[in-house]
């Protein structure tokens, strides 16, 4: 009531409050002000986290895409030596060790000396099932 009574003696009050940056208010419009203000302040927090992740998401992303170019030069220097490795114990045992362990039945080498059996490698990379990481890893 004395709001409403002082503004009856002087229209330009709010005016003259406003230049002076100040604004005269009821407790009605205080505790409306007030919430206002704090709606505004939780809308800037909520932005400011809401950037906060964007960044956080954004480094993230570019650490995975460096990771996972690792991986897959990785899978690349890998997956040639292990087919010509491959390549190569297929030949041996099939040519030239065949031929060689012939040497033990003719009796043409000492008894303790034996021409082991060489194992296949069965071990290869394993493939990610992240699409995004579709890459071979060693």
């Amino acid at each position: 009531m004395f709001f409403s009574a002082a503004l009856e003696q002087d229209a330009e009050l709010i005016e003259f409050g406003v230049g002076e940056k100040v604004i005269p208010a009821t407790p009605t419009t205080l505790i409306a002000m007030l919430r206002a203000i704090a709606y505004g302040w939780t809308q800037e927090a909520l932005a400011r986290n809401a950037q906060e992740i964007s960044d956080l998401g954004r480094e993230l992303h570019e650490r995975i895409s460096v990771m996972a170019e690792h991986w897959a030069r990785s899978g690349r220097t890998w997956e040639t030596p292990l087919a010509r490795t491959t390549g190569r114990s297929r030949r041996s045992e099939s040519r030239v060790l065949v031929s060689a362990r012939r040497f033990r039945e003719l009796k043409a080498v000492p008894d303790e000396r034996e021409i082991v059996e060489v194992e296949q490698v069965e071990v290869l990379p394993r493939t990610l099932q992240i699409a995004e990481l579709e890459v071979r890893l060693g």
